[in-house]
């Protein structure tokens, strides 16, 4: 088992499990919104889960705060203000925390965003996907090019000066031409963050089941990434992870938490949470039930945990590098170390063969990939599966 666990960054994640409409490519635990919501009935429950799981988290720090979903900006300013009020009697948070809400453009969509500001949220991550009207129809999006525009303008005008863009490549009758379009016309908002990934066809989605026509092939979408990163890079954004792009001091800390195997509480209907207990030797990981009645009747309780589980000491060093070896910097192998209690002598024999396939630096202190390695993460990854 074990033996040198020490306690990492503790963030929350809050789930709002809600849509105006279930894009055919989202995997993640979302159902389409059918007549009003029950705000206060969502927002009772989500403190009801947490007051269930502070015992895990007695006295230590929240360093950041991410509203998921689903669309969190369905739900007006007066519920998130009121959950992050409750929250942090409950929690200590740091002073500046960052707190991170997502929102799709759409009017119906989002509240007004000085009232997301006065309540706390001092990030916003908007789901633009694309600045093309076609894709986005083919997308099943219900924004358009111009609600984008509007809602990334109205925001700056509410003084939001953090803002990350979610823009999508490879998509369906996507040319290189217009996929470099919409990086052009993200930048021309200014944005303080990017996160630019490939569209990924996942199964149990509709996509995964019919697959759009006119999907780009692997050499074509990888001349849109390659094109896209350059002008990224020209633009002054730094590359730190696979997907994510930053204007200097402006790093996702949210995610970075979740990159270097920190922990983080979660919250809400089908959250997962991932909770390092040094005092009983163990990383538990714990996730809520996903169907929205079931958990707004269960919170609080018992039977709101879908599932959890202590990791294997075996699966460790998979699970610490299934994110860390997406950075770019990497992670010093002291926080290995730290995080999973285990030594750099019980994955000596997968970081030769990395090493071999030029996939790590060479330098022992850091678990770091190269250029290769970032190209070929996955597979790097894979080498610690037990």
């Amino acid at each position: 088992m074990p033996s040198m666990l020490t306690t990492p960054p503790l963030a929350l994640y809050v789930h709002i499990p809600w849509c105006a409409r279930k894009c055919p490519y989202c995997d993640f635990n979302s159902h389409q919104q059918r007549g009003a919501l029950p705000f206060t009935a969502y927002v009772d429950a989500l403190i009801a889960d947490l007051e269930f799981d502070l015992p895990l988290v007695w006295g230590r720090i929240v360093h950041s705060v991410f509203f998921g979903g689903g669309t969190p900006s369905l739900f007006p300013p007066e519920a998130i203000d009121r959950f992050l009020q409750q929250a942090s009697a409950r929690l200590r948070f740091a002073p500046n925390a960052e707190i991170t809400l997502e929102a799709n453009p759409g009017t119906l969509e989002h509240g007004p965003f000085p009232g997301y500001r006065k309540a706390g949220v001092n990030r916003l991550s908007i789901g633009v996907q694309s600045f093309d009207d076609a894709s986005l129809q083919r997308l099943g999006r219900i924004h358009s090019s111009g609600d984008a525009e509007r809602a990334v303008k109205a925001a700056q005008d509410a003084g939001y000066d953090n803002i990350n863009l979610d823009l999508m490549y490879a998509l369906p009758q996507q040319t290189l031409a217009g996929a470099v379009a919409d990086v052009e016309q993200a930048l021309a908002l200014h944005p303080t963050h990017l996160s630019h990934y490939q569209l990924t066809l996942e199964a149990g989605t509709a996509f995964g089941a019919r697959p759009p026509k006119g999907i780009p092939d692997i050499d074509s979408a990888w001349d849109m990434q390659e094109a896209c990163l350059a002008r990224l890079a020209q633009a002054g954004f730094a590359q730190y992870e696979v997907s994510a792009w930053a204007r200097a001091g402006h790093r996702c800390a949210h995610n970075l938490n979740y990159w270097t195997f920190g922990d983080y509480l979660g919250i809400g209907a089908g959250a997962h949470g991932k909770l390092t207990l040094p005092a009983e030797n163990r990383v538990l990981r714990r996730w809520k039930t996903k169907l929205p009645n079931a958990y707004m009747a269960a919170a609080g309780t018992a039977d709101a945990i879908e599932g959890e589980e202590t990791l294997d000491p075996k699966r460790l060093p998979f699970d610490f590098m299934l994110n860390a070896l997406r950075l770019n910097d990497g992670v010093p192998m002291t926080t290995f170390e730290a995080r999973t209690g285990l030594s750099r002598q019980a994955i000596a024999g997968q970081l030769d063969r990395a090493r071999a396939n030029g996939w790590l630096d060479d330098d022992p202190d850091w678990l770091r990939p190269t250029p290769l390695g970032l190209r070929f993460a996955n597979d790097a990854i894979a080498l610690f599966l037990d």
